[in-house]
């Protein structure tokens, strides 16, 4: 039985000291979830989530990284410099990432294969427009994404590693896929794992849905027979509506 993980990612929202306050504010609403709980917080909040989130059961993210340990790379951060404010996960190849910072499928690899040579473990994003699922392209473009991000990943290397499918169309618009949609787009997923991988990877992979995630769709979304959690956007910035989302069982 794969576990359920749901992350927040809270995108470019929170000061330091709001930070603190949903902290400690989210913290009691979790403390007794059987699922994984993850934070996935702007770079200068990191440290003050670190500090807050000790001896929680909650667990701290990035929302991207580089690729390289150090270097002229003005405005970046490295993963050891992640790992140096005690970060565990990190998202790589948002599509917002991709839409207005030119990330690629051939960055995305890169940047799964530092972090996990940096021991942080990748979220990763996939996901297709509106006009492509118009188009009938949905399992063509989520699989290719698939297929490019872990290119040269070891079947060992890919267990630390989680799927977030993210219809693009569903993100920040309030339109989430339908539960039946959502659980076939990730199927597909996963049986391209399979093919790369074989079954036993394919099954304990972790794969989350994403788009639009609120407290009143997430248990519908759960239920299903592959979605392994959520990245949540938006929902992750109100305390109740987010624990709402961990507890969906309650």
């Amino acid at each position: 039985m794969r576990r359920k993980v749901i992350a927040g990612n809270w995108k470019m929202n929170m000061l330091p000291g709001d930070t603190i306050n949903f902290i400690e504010g989210i913290i009691p609403l979790v403390k007794d979830t059987e699922n994984e709980v993850i934070l996935c917080v702007p770079y200068t909040d990191l440290f003050y989530a670190w500090h807050s989130l000790e001896g929680s059961n909650i667990h701290l993210g990035a929302q991207n990284m580089h690729w390289e340990e150090s270097g002229a790379y003005t405005g970046e951060v490295s993963p050891n410099m992640l790992k140096s404010v005690g970060v565990e996960y990190v998202i790589i190849g948002h599509s917002e990432r991709r839409a207005y910072f030119a990330e690629t499928d051939e960055t995305v690899n890169k940047k799964i294969k530092s972090a996990l040579k940096n021991d942080l473990k990748p979220i990763v994003c996939v996901g297709e427009t509106l006009e492509q699922r118009e188009n009938g392209e949905t399992e063509k473009i989520i699989t290719t994404q698939v297929e490019k991000a872990l290119k040269d990943i070891t079947r060992e290397e890919v267990k630390d590693i989680i799927i977030a499918y993210e219809p693009i169309w569903a993100i920040g618009t309030g339109k989430t896929a339908t539960a039946e949609d959502a659980n076939n787009s990730i199927k597909a997923i996963r049986s391209k794992v399979k093919e790369l991988y074989g079954e036993a990877t394919a099954e304990e992979i972790i794969i989350q849905y994403g788009g639009s995630v609120k407290a009143s769709n997430s248990k519908e979304l759960f239920d299903t027979s592959d979605i392994d959690g959520a990245l949540v956007g938006g929902a992750s910035l109100k305390t109740e509506e987010f624990a709402n989302i961990v507890n969906y069982k309650k």
